[in-house]
């Protein structure tokens, strides 16, 4: 799966259950690791080494130059992989949580006021995802098809329609939630994978004089005598780890003994048994008479099957990116990223397996253009990579706060590892800018539009919360007032939500003025966010009382919990709050938003971009799970 902060959230909770039991579910959490974690990276063999080899000169390609190139590949997925994810990344967890925003609230836990820049950062690696996550389907599932024209030359023109129809159903089943699904994903990428392997080992045996491609000094040589081309090489390299950073997304989901296991145990042995394999067999048969390495090494007898299991495998890669595009959303939505938006729940028993139509409609729709626009996965090829090297440049800097303020890594150890990794992701996000012109462009405007939507609403929030201090009426002074002349007072329990936790709420202040009577019991109610993604249950809510008419009851969620308002307030029956849902009342206020003055062109257009994000906001009723009998609305119109 390419890239998911949070990716696999469905399908990988599959195994969230199954974490609960301990050491007797991890080989099942490794299989499950295998089938969610590692299904985009899996599918990379398929089109990174057939990129490598078309970038270079139209000549015959000579035995170093395919050592050259195998050697660069087998380094690239050591060291981006196995080495800076495996060994390091992994273990930035925040609270066992992984991805890019988990990774950016670890980082800011550091600072008393974090600086913005690590926001910034936290934005960009987001922005980035939904950039890249609509080219992963359409890239995977293409290369996949692709393998038709094989098997019949005549197929070529219905490639592109094929692909359609598989995405469509990708997309389409999304609404029944991946449960089920989900219990597949594993043995089917385990299968693909010992395949891939095995016809691997078989060509290595042909020729075993491609295993000295493990000398990083052939890569090195490559580059030094190819130089010319060597950006556009490693460009298409580069392809052959993009996924590298589910490793750490999906961990929440897994933990990482069971990714780690699933690596070196398979992934990474396969992984190098097919490159090799690759190798091996364009040179026994010469690079001449090859054009997709990956399905003609495989037996004419074979070939239609396998293409059939290079298909499931790609849709489950895509299948993981879309869940995981659910879960990085559903994160930025807690942070105050984005504003609310749908989600269904699609299990009962599995707390993250979620559905958010307007995201689906919206990657579906992208993906069918990506796949109509370019038509072939070697075109594709030319847009893919840049939002992903831009996420691994990101996670590099995050990282490096979290070593220096977190583990406390000595300043030149931080600086050396550092160095040598922008390098590493730098060279890579070097390279694939260069791709821009010819379709980078693309995951680049996307990452750049996600920006705009989240920055406009987060400075949008910023000053609406100003104004509204700034015209509030504050809440001890009210409820002071409301003691010394009490008005009418009616039975039953009124809850006030509010995001201020000084102001009185908008809706209190309309309710006496226009009702004249309070409860006998008053709440208000103020929902924020840890920047932790779980909040234990004896930590989620605290209760001060005024008087005997007001209360202040904080709810805190994690950043990856659903805000359940009526079951969070139950948990506050054993503080001793009798709470009834039959007979509470929750008031809320509805703002409507109007343009002031124009007070210059930038302003102007990201107060109309937050006014409309806001109008398209989901309804807080069912945001926060309020039963809509319960739910009182009181308007209020306020000019920004």
């Amino acid at each position: 799966m390419t890239h998911t902060e949070n990716a696999g959230a469905q399908a990988g909770d599959v195994a969230t259950e199954q974490a609960s039991h301990g050491k007797s579910s991890l080989p099942l959490l490794t299989v499950g690791a295998i089938g969610v974690v590692y299904g985009d990276i899996g599918t990379s063999p398929i089109y990174a080494f057939r990129e490598a080899m078309a970038v270079r000169p139209g000549v015959a390609a000579t035995e170093t130059e395919v050592l050259g190139l195998l050697s660069l590949i087998v380094w690239a997925l050591a060291l981006t992989v196995a080495f800076k994810y495996v060994f390091f990344v992994t273990r930035a967890d925040n609270n066992g949580e992984g991805g890019t925003l988990s990774l950016m609230a670890l980082a800011r836990k550091t600072f008393d006021k974090p600086p913005v820049w690590i926001t910034a950062l936290g934005v960009a690696g987001a922005a980035m995802f939904y950039g890249d996550a609509m080219i992963t389907p359409a890239i995977s599932v293409l290369s996949a098809v692709e393998g038709l024209e094989l098997v019949a030359p005549n197929m070529t023109r219905w490639v592109v329609p094929i692909t359609l129809v598989i995405i469509l159903g990708v997309f389409f089943v999304q609404r029944f939630g991946t449960g089920k699904v989900g219990v597949v994903f594993g043995p089917i990428t385990a299968v693909w994978f010992l395949v891939m392997g095995a016809i691997g080992l078989y060509h290595i045996m042909q020729n075993p004089f491609v295993l000295w491609a493990l000398n990083p000094w052939h890569g090195i040589e490559f580059l030094l005598t190819h130089a010319n081309i060597a950006f556009v090489v490693m460009g298409a390299v580069f392809l052959a780890v993009t996924g590298a950073e589910a490793l750490y997304v999906d961990l929440g989901h897994f933990g990482r003994k069971p990714i780690v296991l699933a690596w070196f145990g398979l992934v990474f042995p396969c992984l190098l048994l097919n490159y090799f394999g690759q190798g091996a067999f364009v040179l026994n048969v010469g690079p001449e008479n090859v054009v997709s390495p990956f399905f003609e090494m495989h037996p004419d007898w074979a070939l239609i099957p396998f293409v059939g299991l290079a298909t499931m495998a790609t849709i489950i890669a895509s299948q993981a990116v879309i869940s995981g595009v659910f879960s990085l959303t559903q994160q930025a939505i807690a942070l105050n990223l984005l504003p609310r938006m749908i989600v269904q729940h699609t299990s009962q028993d599995q707390r993250g397996q979620i559905y958010m139509p307007q995201i689906n409609t919206m990657i579906m729709v992208m993906v069918l253009i990506m796949v109509v626009s370019f038509g072939s996965s070697t075109a594709i090829s030319s847009a893919y990579g840049i939002a992903v090297s831009g996420i691994m440049v990101v996670t590099l800097a995050l990282l490096l706060v979290v070593m220096r303020r977190n583990w406390k890594w000595p300043l030149g150890g931080v600086v050396a590892f550092g160095a040598l990794y922008l390098l590493i992701d730098g060279g890579f996000f070097a390279v694939n800018s260069a791709k821009i012109v010819q379709g980078g462009w693309v995951p680049v405007a996307v990452a750049l539009f996600v920006s705009l939507l989240m920055v406009s609403w987060m400075t949008g929030r910023n000053r609406l919360a100003a104004k509204t201090r700034r015209d509030e009426v504050p809440l001890e002074f009210l409820v002071e007032n409301l003691a010394k002349k009490k008005p009418t007072v009616v039975p039953g329990t009124a809850i006030f939500l509010t995001s201020d936790v000084e102001g009185a709420p908008t809706a209190l202040l309309h309710s006496l003025k226009h009702y004249k009577v309070l409860h006998e019991q008053n709440v208000i109610l103020t929902v924020r966010t840890s920047t932790s993604p779980r909040v234990p249950d004896d930590e989620k809510v605290t209760i001060d009382a005024y008087n005997e008419l007001f209360f202040r009851v904080v709810v805190t969620f994690g950043f990856m919990e659903e805000p359940n308002i009526p079951k969070a307030l139950a948990l506050a029956r054993k503080l001793g709050w009798k709470f009834d849902i039959m007979s509470t009342s929750f008031f809320l206020s509805r703002r409507s938003l109007k343009l002031g003055q124009k007070s210059g062109p930038i302003r102007f257009w990201q107060d109309r971009l937050f006014i409309r994000l806001a109008r398209n906001a989901s309804d807080a009723t069912e945001y926060f799970h309020i039963p809509t009998g319960r739910v009182v609305e009181i308007g209020t119109q306020l000019i920004i």
